[in-house]
């Protein structure tokens, strides 16, 4: 670990990993699946990232509202302007509001599996967007070939982001939580602003508690992003990007 004491992280891990687990905030995803969080900048290279800078089909990774929950963003290249209503796992509904930008073509998205939380992560990501066709096969088990699809290679759930993340086909409870995205048409910049769905975070913080302290070199997995998010290629935050 660089600049970072090993064996003493691990001392202190042992002593605070139970007391740390209850520091986070519970998420209310299950009654009330709008949820706003503090507002943060999308940054690139440390400069606010503009709209018209997203190049079609590039997929950028970014944490939010954690410092370790990864989402992803992307330029779809076509408008998505109509709401769509969408339901949680627990059954409650809410409205997909569509991308954002001058085309309205931009949409951002947890990247916390619905299905076993797969996850981006430095070392491989399995979860993806898919600009070009791809073969899958739908719910019903019928084969299918789309392109502009969200694929997850750990179990094959398939997602539309282009109708809010729906569960096109593979074992997903739910829809991928969608970020909210506030665009400004002055700077042509965006920010998140909160997620509309059923959030994982906890259950995800949780779980990989351990693992996302040693890989983001933290002791509080459960901190927030404050005002700004660093967008990273899929390409330059992952060594292995996974195509199934």
């Amino acid at each position: 670990m660089s600049q970072f004491n090993r064996r003493k992280f691990f001392q202190v891990c042992g002593g605070y990993v139970a007391g740390l687990a209850s520091l986070h905030p519970k998420t209310t995803a299950a009654s009330n699946p709008t949820r706003l969080y503090h507002r943060v900048q999308l940054m690139r290279d440390s400069t606010p990232m503009r709209a018209s800078d997203f190049e079609e089909g590039q997929v950028y990774i970014f944490h939010y509202p954690y410092v370790t929950t990864p989402c992803i963003i992307f330029n779809l290249g076509e408008s998505v302007e109509v709401p769509y209503q969408l339901e949680t796992e627990s059954g409650s509904q809410y409205s997909w509001q569509g991308g954002v930008g001058p085309s309205r073509s931009i949409v951002a998205y947890s990247a916390i599996c619905a299905h076993q939380m797969t996850y981006p992560a430095r070392s491989a990501s399995f979860i993806n967007y898919r600009h070009s066709k791809v073969v899958f096969f739908d719910e019903n088990r019928s084969r299918q070939e789309r392109h502009k699809i969200i694929y997850c290679c750990s179990e094959r759930s398939v997602y539309d982001p282009k109708l809010g993340a729906k569960v096109l086909g593979g074992p997903a409870p739910q829809p991928l939580a969608s970020i909210q995205l506030e665009y400004s048409d002055e700077d042509d910049t965006i920010a998140a602003v909160g997620t509309r769905g059923g959030e994982k975070f906890d259950e995800f913080l949780t779980t990989f508690e351990f693992r996302l302290q040693l890989d983001f070199e933290i002791l509080n997995v459960s901190e927030f992003t404050s005002k700004q998010a660093e967008l990273l290629t899929i390409e330059e935050f992952s060594e292995v990007i996974v195509h199934c």
